[in-house]
Order: structure tokens, then sequence, then C-alpha cells
């Protein structure tokens, strides 16, 4: 079983920054792509940023590119989203996804192929 925690989520002003953590444990973390989505109230999860099993292939939404940053540190089982330049058409629950497919070196944008998600995190950019 595979479990997946977000946190760091909070209210902010715009034009700040903010860092979202996701912890995962249970199966083996370093095997699995994992991405961030959001959720904007009532709608679809909105795919930001990706990265492959072995860090090597990282994708980006076009909403986010160049303003977000993902990493992941195996050694800590962790993904890490960080959000440059809020604003406040960000504000939304930020969820973390694990791909248990061992080995993809491909980034999927299908909310569908993550198997594992987080509760969500919530972010709020204040005008």
């Amino acid at each position: 079983q595979v479990h997946v925690e977000e946190s760091g989520g909070r209210l902010v002003q715009t034009g700040e920054s903010l860092t979202l953590s996701c912890v995962v444990s249970g199966r083996a973390f370093q095997l699995h792509a994992m991405a961030w989505f959001r959720r904007h109230l009532g709608s679809a999860p909105e795919f930001l940023a990706g990265v492959s099993y072995n860090g090597e292939n990282i994708q980006y939404s076009d909403s986010v590119r160049g303003r977000f940053n993902i990493s992941r540190d195996d050694a800590r089982n962790s993904v890490y989203l960080q959000m440059n330049d809020l604003e406040p058409s960000d504000t939304a629950t930020y969820y973390c996804a694990s791909d248990t497919r061992p080995w993809r070196s491909q980034v999927n944008r299908f909310a569908s192929v993550y198997d594992y998600w987080g509760q969500g995190t919530q972010v709020t950019v204040s005008s």
C-alpha cells in the first residue's frame, strides 16, 4: 500500500513564493513517476508538473512553466513543487500523485494514470 501526503499549502500574497512537499510511504518510491495536480473549485484536476522515476524527464503545463519547479529526493521519498510569482489564479487545492508502474521514463499528464493521491493541500493567493 502507498500513502501520499502533501504539506505546505497556506495563504500567501500575490508575487510571493511557496514550496509544497509530498512524502510517499510504502512501495519503492524511487521506481515511480510523480506529479503535481491542482483543482480549482468545481473543476477537474489540472496537471501542473511531473517527474520521471529517475528524474531525467520533467514536464510542466503551459500555465506554470517558468514559474513552478518540480524536484524529487529519493533519499527522503519526497517530491517538491516550488512555486514562484504566485497569482490569485493559482488559488486551488494542490495534489501530489504517484504512478506506481515501475520505471516509467515518460511523464503522463492524465490524472487517470496516477493510482495513488494525497488528500491535497490548500493554496490561497490573495491580491
